[in-house]
């Protein structure tokens, strides 16, 4: 069982920004294998699917961003599944627009949602970073992140965003 949880905010306002590019890449996953999000619990959205022989559980937390950790820890409890199974897609802005990197474990860096979930578990757990770039018109951090995507940036993140799935769906035996 793998759990891959991707990290975003809830609601129509976020749905498109830069801070919800974990979102959209669980949701890329889904349209891949064919899965929904159909189903609520462990304080998530989630699906279920099977691939290349293994169960696959999505998760989409629910508790916004900077609480991301409470959902994650109780994915894990109630599947019983392994830390190490885990994978959590992110954006970075500490990382070029539309790069992705993949650590096998490490610290949470500038973002919140990563800090609250090493918070309640320790870095042993893989991540697959989806570069957002920092602000360059003088914005604090925080409104960027949180600002929809230009409709101009948006090839550079749709395949980057695809890159990340093939990069996830590599992770899986």
């Amino acid at each position: 069982m793998k759990i891959i949880v991707g990290l975003g905010n809830i609601g129509d306002k976020y749905a498109y920004t830069y801070h919800n590019l974990g979102f959209l890449a669980v949701e890329a996953i889904c349209d891949r294998l064919g899965a929904e999000f159909n189903k609520k619990g462990c304080d998530a959205t989630l699906a279920f699917t099977d691939y290349k022989g293994e169960r696959i559980i999505l998760a989409k937390p629910t508790t916004f961003m900077n609480r991301s950790g409470q959902s994650v820890q109780k994915l894990l409890n109630y599947y019983k599944c392994p830390q190490e199974n885990l994978i959590v897609i992110y954006d970075d802005i500490d990382i070029e627009k539309g790069t992705i990197r993949y650590r096998e474990s490490g610290s949470s860096g500038t973002h919140n949602g990563m800090r609250d979930i090493c918070y309640y578990l320790d870095r042993q757990f893989k991540r697959v970073k989806i570069g957002a770039g920092r602000p360059t018109d003088g914005r604090d951090l925080a409104s960027y992140v949180l600002s929809v995507i230009p409709i101009e940036e948006r090839p550079i993140f749709i395949e980057a965003i695809e890159q990340a799935v093939d990069k996830v769906l590599s992770l899986i035996n």
